[in-house]
């Protein structure tokens, strides 16, 4: 029988752990209504500390942090073992790193979900939200790292014609670049068509597909092997 699905209370609390200062001070402004800081923390033992405390159900974690033994972000992660097995605290991370080692270390000690800190302000809000409700929320470039470190997860399957069959050719080709990553204009220097034409393709494919993000794009290509 599966977990339900945690019920999300806005603002999302949440505590924020970066070395750098100025850095939390703009994602604390930056943050949307959505979201509300309620702790921050500058090294693995100063965090620890501060999410035992706080109990929140997010924290936005750095991979690359002083202090404990070394380990950064996947450090923390384990140490707060207990908020993560009790489904009390889930972790993102969020670094300017996308390096596959780092990616699959924190994913491996128990963080969520990774994303990289080109992210916009309102998609990371947004990705605060998905956490908290129990989903897993990747930077789409980094979502096959986990898929070839972990394997496809419990339940998902290979994919069906008949969902595939529901999108044109170019709409396939669009999708599989938006869930790789590839930015709208990216799209459309690759393919040699205009960023509106992407922007229409994108629409369909998320209709015909029954999703609502590229996050949730990448997750449905990742599980069914079409990255």
């Amino acid at each position: 029988m599966s977990t339900p699905a945690p019920q999300v209370t806005l603002p999302v609390p949440v505590v924020l752990v970066d070395d750098h200062h100025m850095f939390r001070t703009g994602v604390r402004a930056s943050l949307d209504e959505r979201v509300t800081v309620v702790g921050e923390a500058a090294d693995v033992d100063e965090a620890v500390a501060v999410i035992h405390a706080q109990r929140p159900p997010v924290v936005l974690l750095d991979v690359h942090l002083p202090g404990g033994t070394g380990g950064g972000g996947a450090e923390v992660v384990r140490l707060c073992a207990d908020l993560v097995g009790a489904q009390v605290t889930r972790f993102l991370a969020l670094s300017v790193s996308d390096a596959a080692e780092d990616v699959v270390a924190v994913i491996r000690a128990g963080a969520r979900g990774y994303v990289t800190k080109n992210i916009s302000a309102h998609e990371l809000s947004g990705a605060v939200v998905q956490v908290a409700g129990g989903d897993a929320v990747f930077s789409p470039r980094l979502a096959g790292f986990v898929l070839d470190a972990f394997g496809t997860a419990a339940g998902e399957v290979s994919v069906a014609d008949d969902e595939l069959d529901r999108l044109s050719r170019r709409e396939q080709e669009v999708m599989r670049l938006i869930a790789r990553g590839y930015s709208y204009r990216e799209v459309a220097s690759e393919l040699f068509i205009s960023i509106k034409t992407v922007e229409t393709h994108v629409s369909a494919v998320l209709r015909k597909l029954q999703l609502s993000s590229r996050y949730e794009l990448t997750r449905w290509a990742a599980a069914r092997h079409i990255l």
